[in-house]
């Protein structure tokens, strides 16, 4: 059995769910979240929890038990409390600024990159090197990190680029460490 998928999920006061045979939706003061279900799980509400049961043993129903559980999860998680990336920008002349509703980066390339981000994704510039990603839908809000990310990812020797906050960046000694 999925440690995972056999947890129940807490409904707040704020979160109303509604199931049918092949989606279950998520509404709450933030926004909707839809989700499209897999005829190997089952999915009931019962007193201010849902809980996720999977119909066999087959390896895919094991499979989609804990997945469904986590992704019914995030979006309870998603329209109440909301979901937050943040990344740090590093190196010199390396900043970031909002112009109109979109992201202009200056990254050290010879041009500026400008970044449109979709509609459900805020984007936020506190400081000139930070750059804040909120959503309700956590991949969508994950993948446009990535996305930002992947511009100019941090490299090992300075450690200059986009990074995630908190993120680790292995660096190396250059050539005059070999001799």
């Amino acid at each position: 059995m999925s440690r995972i998928g056999k947890m129940p999920i807490p409904l707040s006061d704020q979160a109303k769910i509604e199931i049918n045979a092949e989606s279950v939706r998520v509404t709450g003061p933030k926004g909707v979240l839809e989700q499209a279900l897999t005829a190997e799980v089952t999915i009931t509400e019962e007193g201010g929890s849902v809980t996720v049961q999977r119909i066999d043993d087959s390896k895919r129903a094991r499979a989609m038990h804990g997945l469904y559980r986590m992704l019914i999860s995030n979006m309870v998680t998603g329209v109440t409390k909301g979901f937050t990336r943040k990344l740090e920008i590093a190196g010199i002349g390396y900043r970031a600024e909002l112009k109109n509703d979109l992201l202009a980066l200056t990254l050290g390339y010879s041009h500026m990159i400008y970044f449109k981000a979709p509609d459900e994704i805020k984007i936020e510039v506190p400081d000139q090197t930070t750059v804040l990603v909120s959503g309700i839908d956590k991949a969508l809000v994950g993948q446009v990190a990535a996305k930002i990310r992947s511009f100019r990812k941090p490299e090992p020797y300075r450690g200059k680029g986009i990074k995630y906050e908190g993120e680790v960046i292995r660096r190396k000694e250059g050539k005059a460490a070999g001799k």
